[in-house]
């Protein structure tokens, strides 16, 4: 057998042994601590061994002084995913970069847990469909709320928050117009909380 032939049989059964884990790191430091992975990872040439890292993340709309802001905010924060064969150094290495606290096992410190397929498959198609469908508008707006309509023909004019609907990401505003209440149907985007 060819030398060549038996690298790629190692390669093959490498693979085979590849499972996804998850690795919980300081909340808000998930990109850093993915950086610091793939270079140390790069740098030990253990680049066989690991095949993927994930942060699943989700696009949300903010506003910010009335304009309209996306963001990317991990979905579950803290928590890293990475696709590899924890043999010889790799959950060594892993465990001692910066921001890592450990992998995720049935007991503090102990053995890490593969994810079952399942879930793997879930989270994956998860970020598939949040990467794939608009980015989620995340104002909470509840009734009774006083605020200001920052868009249209009633700019600048101040209201209370009758309804609110989710599905369609409308509110119902009741403002006074010459003296009279009047009901307005506006959009997420088109008001802010009155501070």
């Amino acid at each position: 057998m060819s030398e060549e032939v038996a690298k790629k049989e190692a390669v093959v059964k490498l693979d085979a042994v590849k499972k996804w884990y998850v690795v919980r790191a300081i909340t808000g430091q998930e990109k850093k601590v993915k950086h610091q992975m793939e270079v140390e990872i790069n740098r030990l040439g253990l680049g066989s061994f690991v095949a993927q890292i994930l942060i699943p993340t989700e696009k949300v709309y903010q506003l910010r002084n009335g304009k309209k802001v996306t963001k990317e905010r991990p979905f579950y924060g803290g928590y890293i995913l990475i696709e590899a064969a924890l043999v010889g150094e790799v959950p060594h290495t892993i465990k001692n970069i910066n921001g890592v606290i450990g992998f995720l096992g049935e007991t503090k410190g102990g053995a890490p847990v593969p994810m079952r397929i399942a879930e793997v498959n879930r989270i994956l198609g998860t970020v598939d469909d949040l990467a794939e469908s608009d980015a989620q508008i995340s104002i909470p707006f509840i009734v009774g709320e006083t605020v200001k309509v920052i868009n249209g023909p009633f700019n600048g004019f101040t209201g209370t928050v009758e309804k609110v609907n989710e599905e369609k990401k409308k509110l119902e505003v009741m403002v006074k117009i010459f003296g009279r209440k009047t009901p307005l149907e506006l959009g997420y985007l088109e008001v802010e909380k009155e501070s």
